[in-house]
């Protein structure tokens, strides 16, 4: 447990209180009250400050094109990375509005495929290296390193080997024929990453940012709900998706599913047999 000593340490002045928030499973996360003003801080156990670089890349790079919590410092202290970023105050919805600020970041695009950082998670090591080629990214840099993962964990068998196969060979058939333009993605867009502030601007948080397909951040929208209606209004008055989306979602789908399989067990199962289950 971190001590009153440990946060003592951070580059703030004048710190006054520290409170644990929620901030999902993978980090511990803080609110700080230094000089009066709050912070948001994250710490990583036992790990370098070189942790937060990739989150700190990716919300520079967001911020291009939409509000996100400013990074203030990062580091490291007594062995535990941490990130501190502004406190931002969460206020009213409007989801039109945030759809309209996700294709304003689609429309920030790269000449390849990958990003500066790449992004280390519980089970593996996202490679973010530069390729031309977005079939070859996707498969080689996402796809096989999760399958490998996945039989490391125990939640891999055969069936699932062979409709992989499927999936991948419909997948290159695809884009053999359709191009695709990198461009900028959060990489993680579900419901629990975007929030609104006090004057109801939109703002994304925790990134694992990529310049890839834009459709792989739309299909994680619409794994777990919380996205509106207006939100896919808001996205298409900015920048239309293509015609047979609905047939193309699978692919991406099942990467964040899979990548839950992996990491929660065979409750998510079920879901990944049902998308490979259509190759």
């Amino acid at each position: 447990m971190l001590n009153d000593q440990w946060f003592e340490q951070l580059p703030l002045a004048k710190i006054t209180s520290h409170q644990p928030v929620s901030g999902g499973d993978i980090n511990l996360a803080f609110k700080v009250i230094a000089d009066n003003k709050p912070y948001f801080i994250k710490v990583q156990p036992n790990r370098p400050a070189t942790y937060f670089d990739h989150e700190r890349d990716g919300l520079a790079a967001l911020e291009q094109a939409i509000k996100v919590p400013h990074p203030v410092a990062q580091g490291e202290i007594e062995g535990n990375a941490f990130l501190i970023l502004e406190w931002i105050e969460s206020g009213w919805e409007d989801q039109y509005k945030l759809g309209q600020a996700v294709a304003k970041l689609h429309q920030i695009t790269n000449d390849k495929f990958g990003f500066s950082t790449n992004h280390k998670t519980k089970v593996l090591v996202k490679n973010n290296q530069w390729n031309p080629d977005w079939v070859d990214f996707y498969v080689h840099q996402r796809l096989l390193p999760e399958v490998e993962a996945a039989k490391s964990n125990g939640v891999w068998n055969d069936w699932r080997a062979q409709h992989f196969d499927k999936m991948v060979t419909a997948f290159k058939h695809y884009y053999a024929n359709h191009s695709v333009q990198p461009s900028l993605l959060h990489g993680d867009l579900w419901a629990g990453n975007f929030m609104f502030d006090d004057q109801g601007q939109p703002l994304l948080i925790d990134p694992d940012a990529v310049y890839g397909d834009r459709e792989f951040d739309i299909a994680t929208t619409t794994i777990f709900g919380g996205f509106e209606k207006d939100f896919y209004n808001g996205y298409q008055s900015v920048l239309p998706l293509g015609p047979g989306l609905n047939d193309r979602l699978s692919w991406y789908q099942f990467y964040y599913l899979c990548m839950h399989l992996i990491l929660f067990g065979e409750s998510y199962g079920p879901s990944v047999d049902q998308i490979l289950g259509r190759f």
